[in-house]
């Protein structure tokens, strides 16, 4: 696959905290020249770039993020919000504590609850697979089918890992056959993105692949 199809399949992501409106506006016009698959920006950006990119470009936003564990009143307003300025595609964070704690319909719920106030957007799950046993992976792999989430997503780029082949070829072996996968997180060349992509996921989340496409 060569370079200009990975971006197609790329979420060009500037999620730093101290991203101004002038980066934002920068990597808008990027994904718009490389044909990006969607730009992710922080949520307080969304009306803005969405005003601004028009009907040429995907604008996905992230909730509940980095950590995941706002309740989930404050989660589904986020997505409302987010919604309701223009966003296309939603990124959630599961609540990793929860999940430790076998709260497996409490997870659930909150996935089906986002999902429903996506109002037809599509939906990827933050699982940050770098702080789960493998048995959480799989579990987890179950319920995002179950709740009808567009994708499962490896990372949030904010904990102690990224994307991993192994997680992609585990979530692609546990998911159902709606579901696709995301990785995200430490994909710096464009052979780690098709290694991902090898292994199973149909989108990368990358804040530095457009750098690299003219190298």
């Amino acid at each position: 696959m060569d370079k200009k199809e990975i971006l197609r399949h790329c979420d060009h992501t500037l999620l730093k905290q101290e991203a101004t409106w002038e980066q934002i506006k920068k990597i808008c016009d990027e994904g718009k020249a490389y044909e990006c698959a969607s730009v992710c920006i922080p949520a307080s950006y969304v009306k803005q770039a969405a005003d601004y990119v028009g009907n040429d470009l995907k604008i996905c936003t992230v909730i509940g993020f980095p950590n995941g564990y706002s309740t989930t009143e404050v989660k589904v307003f986020e997505t409302e919000d987010a919604v309701r300025n223009g966003a296309d595609e939603i990124d959630m964070v599961v609540n990793l504590g929860w999940v430790k704690d076998r709260r497996w319909d409490d997870v659930l719920a909150e996935m089906k609850s986002i999902k429903a106030s996506c109002n037809g957007r599509i939906l990827k799950v933050i699982v940050e697979a770098c702080l789960l046993t493998e048995e959480e992976k799989i579990k987890l792999c179950e319920l995002v089918t179950e709740a009808g989430a567009e994708y499962i997503k490896t990372s949030t780029g904010f904990s102690t890992g990224g994307a991993t082949v192994e997680d992609v070829a585990l979530f692609k072996a546990h998911i159902g056959p709606e579901v696709k996968i995301k990785a995200a997180g430490g994909i710096r060349t464009f052979e780690a993105a098709q290694a991902m992509m090898d292994a199973g996921a149909d989108r990368i989340g990358a804040s530095a692949l457009v750098k690299l496409a003219d190298a």
